[in-house]
């Protein structure tokens, strides 16, 4: 069920926000669906695995050991 309400956007935010439309639908007139677009996924946390698929990584795998992996990973990821 949808509810209306009245949401105060900084200057550059709004200026994001029809970018955003007008890059997904030519037009500002979906704007509440965008909106509720972005809005459902930073709130659903797909934001965060974003950040960390992009972020710096910690540790370095080379190709040979990626490989190695692959061919026997039930040997490599045991827990005992």
């Amino acid at each position: 069920m949808s509810k209306h309400t009245t949401v105060i956007l900084d200057d550059g935010i709004y200026k994001k926000l029809v970018k955003e439309n007008i890059r997904r639908y030519g037009t500002v007139r979906g704007m509440p669906r965008v909106l509720n677009e972005l809005l459902r996924d930073s709130l659903s946390g797909k934001q965060e695995l974003i950040k960390l698929i992009y972020s710096e990584k910690i540790a370095e795998v080379s190709a040979e050991e990626l490989n190695g992996l692959r061919r026997e990973p039930n040997k490599r990821f045991i827990v005992r």
